[in-house]
């Protein structure tokens, strides 16, 4: 390792740090006190375009000096992983879509039963897995068809926060749905489908909607 892969961890470090602070609740707090309900749309713009800009630093290092290359996937087996990359964004696209209350500013400060709360409404994927983005957020990197030695720090360091910033966003869940959410817990795997594992308020007819 040189120390472009120093510079590139410390950077993924201030980078976690900056996006776990806009994600949380007194950040969330503060905006809507500034700026009111009409921050609610816009606020999840914000917070991703922030991080595709602080990003690109990292991805520009890395491309300068990515370090020397562990493995390349060969041809024609290197499209594949780029298709399978493909239809895991969209599959993250979709999971946005099955539940786009979870992400409103309103519904996460509230409490259950309170006049703002939104009912916890588990369907498409959520049927299946508690946490879709954890699951395509470790196979898109994954899945990239070659590696080098920084790459492969950075990697690790993203895998760590992906998985730890998962179990915040799942007490963040429990705070905000209650007893609902736990008995989800319960009986829905957190990042791998199970195929006997599905939630019980989820028809054939609720999973295609």
């Amino acid at each position: 390792m040189d120390y472009f892969s120093l510079y590139a961890a410390l950077y993924l470090v201030g980078f976690a740090a900056l996006h776990s602070l806009l994600a949380s609740l007194p950040a969330k707090k503060m905006m809507r006190k500034h700026f009111g309900p009409k921050v609610d749309p816009w606020y999840p713009v914000l917070f991703s375009t922030i991080a595709v800009i602080t990003i690109l630093p990292l991805a520009a290092l890395l491309i300068q000096s990515p370090g020397p290359v562990l493995y390349v996937v060969p041809q024609p087996w290197i499209w594949l992983f780029f298709l399978a990359q493909f239809i895991i964004g969209l599959a993250s696209l979709r999971a946005f879509l099955d539940a786009p209350h979870r992400f409103l500013i309103r519904a996460q400060l509230a409490r259950p039963q309170s006049p703002g709360a939104f009912a916890l409404g588990i369907k498409g994927i959520y049927c299946w897995i508690r946490d879709p983005f954890l699951l395509s957020g470790l196979l898109l990197i994954w899945l990239t068809p070659f590696m080098t030695e920084n790459l492969l720090l950075v990697y690790l360091i993203a895998s760590v926060y992906l998985f730890l910033g998962s179990l915040h966003w799942e007490s963040r869940l429990l705070a905000q749905f209650g007893e609902e959410y736990a008995a989800y817990q319960n009986t829905v795997p957190h990042m791998i489908p199970q195929r006997n594992k599905r939630w019980k308020g989820c028809s054939s007819t609720t999973e295609r909607k």
